[in-house]
């Protein structure tokens, strides 16, 4: 992968590079950081380049001093650790766009994996996730979601730590063997929904899950790192292996961003994003 970026593109700057625009796209288009913190969209067909326009933006906002997460899909993304070689086709078309001076670059890249073979094991608990995240995975239906909600509230009385589908799996074991004390108590239970749910548990352990719910959690400031150079993390989730079971990579990905939503403050619109999200095949989630 090259990594080129524009030779402006050292301590603070006021955007990013993301293409060329006007009459033969010879006008450079930068995005403003202060405006970072918008939702995008990068739309087209196959071979238009959306691949490679993510990467330049990736690039522009590392050397911002911004973190960036993205899931590498199709194994195209992870060349970013390495500095690429020029060619003159490249530089003619840099020089064309406003691109400025090509520098090939490697991004300080950390790779993370779900299974943990390709990167560092990405790692959270079932109370973390919470019980309607859960339940959206699972797909239950509203009455599986009521008990669901019930499993959760007795762990937290009881004071049980729910880490991962084993402990999950005790407390609706209980309370299916329980269910008249537990109905008198909490709401009807139906030893039916129960069932439904450790089903839809099962399938999910079969895709992969027991390795992502679980002990030690994430610590987000790992995702939200800077290097002592000053350019920001580009956190790579290899998910060619992952996209193959769609409801684990969804949860994986709404599992980080429910995370940063409960922990992070509201802050309005910084200079600068604290953390920019690249999501591919979004409209799994």
């Amino acid at each position: 992968m090259i990594g080129p970026r524009l030779a402006e593109q050292a301590g603070d700057m006021a955007g990013i590079f993301i293409g060329g625009g006007g009459a033969e796209y010879g006008e450079p288009q930068e995005l403003r950081l202060d405006l970072g913190n918008r939702h995008g969209l990068v739309a087209g067909a196959t071979g238009t380049g959306k691949t490679i326009t993510m990467q330049i933006m990736v690039e522009g906002f590392s050397a911002a001093g911004v973190p960036v997460v993205l899931a590498d899909v199709k194994g195209d993304v992870s060349g970013l650790a390495m500095a690429g070689e020029l060619n003159p086709k490249l530089v003619e078309r840099a020089a064309r766009i406003g691109y400025g001076k090509i520098t090939p670059t490697a991004l300080p890249v950390v790779f993370w994996d779900l299974f943990g073979q390709t990167g560092h094991p990405i790692r959270t608990t079932i109370s973390d996730m919470g019980p309607l995240l859960l339940a959206r995975m699972l797909d239950l239906t509203e009455v599986q979601e009521g008990v669901l909600n019930i499993a959760f509230r007795i762990a937290d009385d009881e004071g049980l730590a729910l880490l991962d589908l084993a402990d999950l799996r005790a407390v609706l074991t209980w309370i299916a063997e329980n269910a008249d004390a537990v109905s008198r108590s909490y709401g009807l239970v139906a030893t039916a929904s129960i069932g439904a749910i450790q089903r839809a548990l099962l399938l999910l352990e079969n895709q992969g899950a027991a390795g992502f719910l679980g002990e030690p959690a994430l610590d987000l400031a790992d995702l939200m790192a800077t290097e002592p150079d000053g350019r920001g993390r580009v956190n790579v989730l290899m998910a060619d292996r992952l996209i193959t079971s769609p409801r684990l990579y969804a949860m994986c990905l709404l599992g980080l961003l429910s995370e940063l939503f409960e922990v992070l403050p509201e802050i309005g619109n910084p200079e600068k994003p604290k953390l920019v999200f690249f999501f591919d095949e979004a409209h799994l989630l």
